[in-house]
């Protein structure tokens, strides 16, 4: 068996080039502080957390978010994160009780917590900044809504991803995607790239920017698999398209790597030509505002893959290595403490 795979280079001919937002530093630590108040890991695994760096993601999502924006993007990116790890060391009934506390908690942001219920749901509307109190601030009506449905839909995923986990559900391909789709983060993500605007529903569920947004989530649940493959065969986590493939079409980790990379290239090449085919809306400042948005979706692939590298979340330091050379070396199997998806075999995974 081969001790290490190249990673295909899925974003040789993508066209967005990396952007970071100039607030980034000054949001980091700031999320960072607000984060650490609430105690949701032990001290060694918020370090580890903190090294994943979930406002860089932030940052390089969202590079022309104002300083309240790059902030609000960056708490949410925490939250996703801290949900995320929560959830993934749990059974469905209690990953169930704690989707019930966030989507309560972005309901009424305004209604205090028990003092008694999951850290999760006071981290969702805490003390200062609150999260959502401090996004209604800067996003729109329409995106509120859009963000709250879509969230609602990433929490009910998870939940169903946690009850495979609890009854040993292997999926096959199209069933996993379905799931994947909705579990992976974007859509709520999404819903943020409309701050400071209020696109029409019609032009938002208009046929072209349906693709766009379907190509983007697919792009990101398969670049996020193939480098997240090696710290999660590492676990024994099954919950990843390269483990899948492998097993349904009988081929080795490069080979299914290479599957996977054909599929990226085919969602890529969608999304380039529905976008540069755009019709127009008929007004400068709709056509304006879609410009914006579209552009945001583009950008958000290149932001996931330079996140991907520069963050500890899944080659530890030897992120800028592999993405210049491209191989990974396989990591032993370990038994399973927990998890956490930050590559450190040498921090305690418990939270």
């Amino acid at each position: 068996m081969s001790t290490q795979f190249v990673l295909p280079d899925i974003l040789a001919r993508w066209p967005w080039p990396r952007a970071i937002n100039p607030y980034y530093a000054e949001c980091r630590l700031s999320s960072q502080e607000w984060g650490a108040k609430f105690q949701a890991f032990t001290p060694k695994a918020q370090y580890a957390f903190d090294l994943c760096d979930p406002s860089l993601l932030a940052s390089l999502g969202f590079p022309r978010a104002s300083r309240a924006g790059c902030r609000v993007v960056c708490d949410l990116m925490y939250l996703f994160g801290v949900f995320d790890e929560h959830s993934d060391v749990m059974d469905a009934r209690s990953v169930r009780r704690c989707a019930d506390v966030v989507m309560d908690a972005l309901r009424n942001p305004q209604v205090p917590r028990p003092k008694d219920e999951e850290i999760i749901g006071e981290i969702t509307r805490s003390q200062v900044p609150f999260f959502w109190c401090n996004a209604i601030k800067t996003v729109g009506p329409t995106a509120q809504r859009r963000f709250i449905e879509e969230f609602s839909v990433y929490t009910e995923s998870v939940v169903e991803q946690a009850q495979d986990r609890d009854h040993f559900v292997f999926r096959d391909i199209k069933s996993y995607m379905d799931i994947r789709r909705n579990n992976v983060g974007a859509k709520p993500a999404f819903a943020l790239l409309e701050m400071n605007m209020e696109l029409p529903h019609e032009i938002f569920d208009h046929k072209s920017l349906i693709t766009l947004r379907e190509c983007t989530v697919d792009m990101l649940c398969l670049a996020n698999d193939m480098y997240s493959f090696n710290v999660e065969q590492a676990k024994g986590d099954d919950h990843n398209i390269i483990t899948l493939i492998m097993l349904h079409e009988k081929l080795n980790i490069q080979q299914a790597m290479e599957y996977v990379a054909a599929l990226h290239e085919i969602f890529a090449d969608k999304f380039l030509g529905t976008y540069n085919s755009l019709p127009s809306f008929g007004s400068p400042v709709v056509d304006a505002m879609v410009h914006r948005y579209v552009q945001g979706l583009g950008n958000w692939i290149r932001a996931n893959d330079t996140w991907s590298f520069e963050s500890w979340r899944y080659f530890k330091d030897e992120g800028l290595k592999i993405q210049k050379e491209r191989v990974v070396k396989l990591l032993p199997k370990t038994k399973s403490l927990g998890r956490s998806n930050c590559a450190h075999p040498e921090l305690p995974r418990d939270i």
